[in-house]
């Protein structure tokens, strides 16, 4: 395991434990936790709605720091989405990754953000 992997894991089990002390279980089915990450995707996206290019990459600091928690609710939902559905996450990452490079090719897809079928 990388250090990342041991990271997640604690994330994971932390989590779990978070969630049982608050008898939250009962709520955290695949279904109800996959809507909730959705649902926490949308407001990240909430912060950059309407903003150009430039200053979605250049938020303020305050503005930084909302975007910041937003995203740790998405990795907390997708951890405990992962952990009912008993997915090891980076794992997954890591298997997605070396399909990604086998679909996309450097020297067919450097600088172009055409998907892998129509390269």
């Amino acid at each position: 395991m990388t250090k990342t992997t041991d990271h997640l894991q604690l994330l994971r089990t932390r989590l779990a434990q978070f969630a049982a002390e608050r008898d939250w279980d009962q709520f955290h089915n695949p279904k109800n936790l996959a809507m909730a990450l959705a649902g926490e995707a949308g407001e990240v996206l909430e912060h950059f709605q309407w903003l150009t290019f430039e200053q979605a990459s250049s938020l303020p600091k305050e503005t930084r720091a909302e975007v910041a928690l937003e995203c740790a609710d998405v990795l907390m939902f997708l951890l405990r989405l992962c952990d009912k559905l008993d997915i090891d996450l980076a794992k997954a990452a890591d298997k997605k990754l070396r399909l990604n490079a086998k679909r996309y090719p450097i020297g067919k897809s450097r600088g172009k953000a055409t998907k892998y079928n129509k390269l």
